[in-house]
């Protein structure tokens, strides 16, 4: 008779103490040619990221040239004094290297990551990028061509379409802001490549720019490198330039874009209010975090969970232009999408989470689950350089203290359940918000309009 096979077991590993965490802290200096520098070590990162913000604001593109800074920042990539387009992209293969662009109301944003120990040669390219793009003119026809094949994709979007729709009814048509921001089939069919250029020469300096750079740096002398690379970058001084207010019109109102025959009503409601400069910043992020943040908000729990009508509300908000005299603002939204025989049914369920929001407030426990969720998660959010590198280059284009997401979720953590609820029903007022639905106007225009949320108006899809 043979002995039963017995099984040998480990002992339990036993859980280590937590280490505190904080948002990572970045060194802040400047190089001689006025190129502003923030540099963040992060042992263990072996792919660094870099982000480059460049002061070229969306309102800062000239009459009729709307979509100009994207056409611009796409450039980037196309070519220098010494590579090619074709040549160009190969040599950041051959580094292992990504490079994207994109132009926001605040300004350009230029973003590049590589294996650390490929970085100089990255930064080499990058540099060349900024300092001598080529904006050749096949290339700026090529770039125009593409965007103007987007524009109508981007129209039959539903979800864009709404985007596009709200910023038109909520900002004056001289504001820059109401327009799309990569422009219109009219306005960049105009852009060539001497536009791009005086875009350029206009408003692309190092005085003006900021370069972040996340990641292992211990064996790297970053001095070294960014002397040879980015500090090769010549450019004079700009005065700072003016922005001009930023007005809204917050009437409560319903614009329908009129999708005849479509099966789903896409719902985006808005207004704009204040930006991180705020004192109210991180209670409103709580309370719009209690409201629609997540699958176990109270918008998901009754639209989703209790009535199955989407599959999802967002409620968020995002800054729009941000700036230490209080001059800036935030897009706060709520946006889902619903089928089109739930249109009326499921905005009245919406306004009715706004009232009772407003009547009865957040409870402990949602306020509880918020802070958990939003405190809780950052550092497995801020693993990545890349994450890390963008959050700081936010608040260097937002004009917000190195600190400022460091101090946030301490200030989250303080903000308590009383606080957070005035913040919410301040953002999202049910008199003041703009809803705009694309969807079939002949099917849910009568069960809207009987809602009485504010006048409904149709106009074409």
């Amino acid at each position: 008779m043979t002995e039963a096979a017995t099984m040998q077991f480990h002992p339990q590993p036993q859980a280590g103490a937590a280490k505190p965490w904080a948002f990572p802290a970045p060194e802040r200096g400047a190089l001689p040619n006025g190129l502003t520098v923030l540099r963040c070590d992060r042992p263990g990162q072996q792919v660094v990221a870099v982000e480059v913000h460049l002061a070229a604001p969306l309102d800062a593109e000239p009459k009729g040239l709307d979509g100009v800074a994207t056409i611009m920042a796409r450039a980037f990539n196309e070519g220098t004094d010494k590579h090619s387009a074709e040549e160009f992209a190969a040599e950041l293969d051959r580094c292992g290297a990504t490079m994207d662009a994109h132009a926001d109301h605040p300004g350009v944003r230029v973003s590049l990551e590589v294996p650390v120990s490929r970085l100089p040669k990255a930064l080499g390219l990058l540099s060349d990028a900024l300092r001598a793009p080529a904006f050749a003119d096949s290339e700026i026809e090529r770039l125009v061509r593409n965007r103007l094949d987007e524009i109508p994709h981007e129209a039959a979007n539903p979800a864009r379409r709404a985007a596009k729709e709200l910023s038109r009814q909520l900002f004056p048509a001289s504001s820059r802001m109401s327009r799309p921001r990569q422009g219109t089939e009219e306005t960049v069919k105009a852009i060539d490549s001497a536009a791009v250029r005086a875009f350029y020469e206009a408003h692309v300096r190092p005085a003006t720019s900021t370069l972040v750079i996340v990641g292992d740096l211990a064996g790297t002398d970053l001095d070294a490198v960014l002397a040879d690379t980015v500090g090769t970058w010549t450019g004079g001084t700009a005065d700072p330039r003016p922005m001009p207010a930023i007005t809204a019109d917050d009437t409560g109102r319903v614009v329908i874009v009129d999708r005849p025959g479509a099966v789903q009503t896409q719902l985006l409601i808005g207004r704009i209010g204040p930006d991180r400069h705020d004192r109210v910043w991180p209670a409103q992020v709580l309370g719009t975090y209690c409201l629609g943040g997540t699958l176990t908000s109270r918008l998901d729990r009754v639209l989703r969970e209790e009535k199955g009508y989407t599959y999802g509300v967002r409620a968020f908000s995002q800054v729009l232009r941000s700036a230490p005299d209080g001059t800036g603002a935030a897009m706060l939204a709520i946006s889902g999408s619903v089928d089109t025989a739930s249109t009326g049914p499921a905005l009245e369920d919406l306004w009715t989470v706004l009232r009772t929001l407003a009547a009865e407030g957040l409870t402990d426990t949602e306020r509880d689950v918020a802070v958990q969720n939003l405190v809780g998660v950052a550092p497995l959010k801020y693993e990545m350089a890349a994450s890390v590198a963008a959050t700081l280059a936010d608040q260097v284009e937002q004009n917000l203290p190195d600190d400022f997401q460091a101090q946030l979720y301490r200030r989250l953590a303080a903000t308590g359940t009383v606080e957070a609820t005035a913040a919410v029903v301040s953002a999202f007022p049910e008199d003041h918000l703009v809803t705009v639905l694309v969807g079939d106007a002949a099917q849910i225009e009568e069960p809207v309009r009987a809602l009485g949320i504010g006048e409904v108006t149709v106009v074409a899809g």
